[in-house]
């Protein structure tokens, strides 16, 4: 089975709380990594302890878990999505690579304890990451963004 079938088997408990899943996300991205925090103007400004009720951060971690939905879904056909989004990740919000490396970690947590995500599907969608992360290197090559 292709590892983001395996993953998208636990898709649907992201599915139905899209807000709620990326917002602890995003919230434990934040708590664990605090520098990551500061790359998200509109959120430089929260308190840790305001993160996991704050409206605007569950409502882009719903954007971020809905993105990576689209991708996951792509199977690996994922040139469309995913250049404009390196794109802008690199010319806009100048997001180095290893980012990208710490909210995986945070995922496959997360997925675990919510969406009930088994080692086998954890192990997948940290090498669907591996693979995305790597595609957005090689975009973020092809601009000049030394990420």
């Amino acid at each position: 089975m292709h590892d983001a079938e395996l993953v998208l088997k636990c898709w649907g408990g992201v599915e139905a709380d899209f807000e709620g899943t990326g917002g602890e996300v995003l919230t434990r991205l934040f708590k664990q990594h605090p520098e990551t925090q500061k790359l998200f103007p509109k959120f430089v400004g929260i308190a840790s302890n305001e993160l996991a009720g704050n409206a605007a951060v569950k409502a882009h971690g719903a954007t971020v878990l809905k993105k990576l939905g689209e991708l996951l879904k792509a199977r690996g056909d994922h040139a469309a999505i995913l250049k404009p989004l390196a794109t802008t990740h690199a010319n806009t919000h100048k997001i180095a690579l290893n980012n990208f490396r710490l909210i995986t970690e945070v995922l496959v947590k997360v997925m675990a304890e919510k969406a009930g995500l088994d080692a086998g599907g954890q192990s997948a969608l940290r090498r669907v990451m591996d693979v995305v992360i790597g595609d957005i290197d090689t975009y973020y090559k092809e601009i000049g963004f030394a990420g």
